[in-house]
């Protein structure tokens, strides 16, 4: 993606998360370009100062790209469970910095340990359980791979730490274009 597209896409996610915040809706611009028009899964990710605010996402979709990160955005706004005590108010907006997480598809790895820290993110999955970590969680905490792999499944999951070791949890990597903001500079 282009600088012109990740602008683009930063803004359709701006003004979602400007009219969640303050109760309204918001259109999704329309567009023709195969970029901004793919159907793949996004996350969103809201920061304040550093302090993360709000991040949903899907690692697949059926919708076009822009619709799926205006979709998110609202969601991490509004929906994000662990904020949902403390929502962020119309005075943050001018505070934000949003990121968009363009994700690859997903691909199973019978090696956990193979990640590439800082380049894969994972999704384990076991029974109804499962937990991700986007890529850049790696490079922002400094874990090693165990590491990483643990902290999904123990944080993330609700899963024993070891849980990523066990041959009945699925493994999935994936890689992400990641790109962001502060909202002041959209």
């Amino acid at each position: 993606m282009d600088g012109r597209q990740q602008k683009q896409v930063l803004s359709i996610a701006r003004d979602a998360v400007h009219a969640a915040v303050q109760g309204k809706s918001c259109l999704v611009p329309q567009t023709d370009d195969p970029e901004l028009t793919a159907t793949c899964g996004c996350f969103v990710t809201l920061k304040n100062r550093g302090r993360l605010r709000g991040c949903i996402g899907r690692f697949t979709s059926d919708q076009p790209l822009i619709e799926l990160v205006a979709e998110m955005a609202k969601a991490s706004a509004t929906e994000d469970p662990r904020f949902l005590a403390d929502p962020i108010a119309p005075r943050e907006l001018s505070e934000l910095d949003v990121e968009v997480s363009v994700l690859s598809p997903l691909k199973r790895t019978d090696d956990p340990l193979s990640l590439r820290l800082g380049i894969d993110g994972i999704y384990i999955v076991s029974g109804c359980a499962s937990g991700c970590f986007l890529p850049q969680v790696a490079t922002e905490t400094g874990w090693t791979a165990e590491q990483f792999l643990s902290y999904c499944c123990s944080h993330k999951a609700g899963l024993a730490a070891d849980a990523w070791k066990d041959p009945k949890t699925q493994v999935f990597l994936f890689t992400a274009e990641v790109f962001g903001a502060a909202f002041k500079d959209l």
